[in-house]
């Protein structure tokens, strides 16, 4: 199957370093939007061929939308420039996994992985303590800000619509709106050089990461298992979808698309398509 690549002329370079805020947005503000054929073009070409040019051109077009999803989190006080970058990462990301096989913008697509890349950012910065750690707190944290623009103290009866709306207790809607209203500490202040015995910081109190010897245990065995069924699956696969899934995942030097094409003598969509299906058995092989 042959795929049309379209010749895009937009010169999408930013001309040279950009000295403010102001003007990288304004410069991608002027990179122009792609049309729905343009960009199933270059989708198709970084798919199909792995054109790292194509990939750019994709992102550079993009730029515009994560600046906009970004000024959405200027309340939260952080850097716009920083959750600009942030969603540029989750950009690229969705980029990479974009099957431009369905009937989809990019845009459209690449709004999850936006967000989910500048709300990282915000969880891991706004506050020092970590506000949210499960699914459902995070949803709660975000909602909850979003709904202090315009609510002082929740009474009980709002406290308990959110709590059903979200799907947590009453108690963690009233945690978390203490935690929003709260004032930051200074997580490692200079010390004091006239009395730096007493010069104390949250940092000096927090535990080490990944300290907790249970957790360490469960990971590891964790991780043993999920590799002893991964090999096992994997000796389920026929030899030829095994080394290509091996060639293109598993080892150091990994291959590309058309290097396992040009040694099996068939195209790369061919071997795509061949990986797509091993991968597809891994799943159920694991799962079982």
């Amino acid at each position: 199957m042959t795929t049309a690549v379209a010749t895009i002329d937009h010169d999408l370079t930013l001309k040279g370093p950009v000295g403010s805020l102001d003007a990288y947005i304004q410069a991608v503000g002027a990179i122009p939007v792609l049309s729905k054929e343009d960009e199933q073009a270059l989708s198709h070409r970084f798919r199909d061929e792995e054109d790292l040019q194509a990939a750019r051109e994709l992102v550079m077009a993009h730029l515009r939308f994560v600046v906009h999803i970004a000024k959405g989190y200027t309340g939260y006080g952080l850097p716009i420039a920083d959750l600009i970058q942030e969603g540029n990462v989750g950009l690229m990301k969705a980029v990479k996994r974009f099957d431009p096989s369905f009937d989809v913008r990019l845009v459209s697509f690449a709004v999850h992985w936006i967000r989910a890349e500048i709300h990282e950012y915000v969880l891991r910065n706004w506050r020092i303590v970590k506000v949210a750690t499960t699914k459902a707190q995070r949803k709660l944290f975000f909602n909850l800000r979003k709904a202090k623009k315009s609510l002082a103290w929740l009474s009980h009866e709002e406290t308990q619509a959110v709590a059903n709306d979200l799907g947590v207790s009453a108690k963690e809607v009233t945690e978390m709106e203490r935690r929003l209203t709260a004032k930051d500490a200074i997580f490692d202040p200079v010390p004091d050089t006239r009395d730096e015995e007493y010069a104390f910081s949250p940092a000096a109190f927090l535990p080490a990461p990944n300290s907790d010897p249970a957790t360490l245990v469960e990971n590891s065995d964790w991780h043993d298992d999920a590799t002893a069924r991964m090999a096992d699956a994997i000796e389920t696969l026929d030899d030829r979808s095994r080394h290509i899934l091996e060639s293109r995942w598993l080892t150091e030097d990994k291959l590309t698309l058309h290097d396992l094409a040009d040694e099996y003598g068939v195209s790369a969509e061919r071997i795509r398509q061949i990986e797509v299906s091993a991968i597809k058995k891994l799943k159920v092989a694991m799962a079982a």
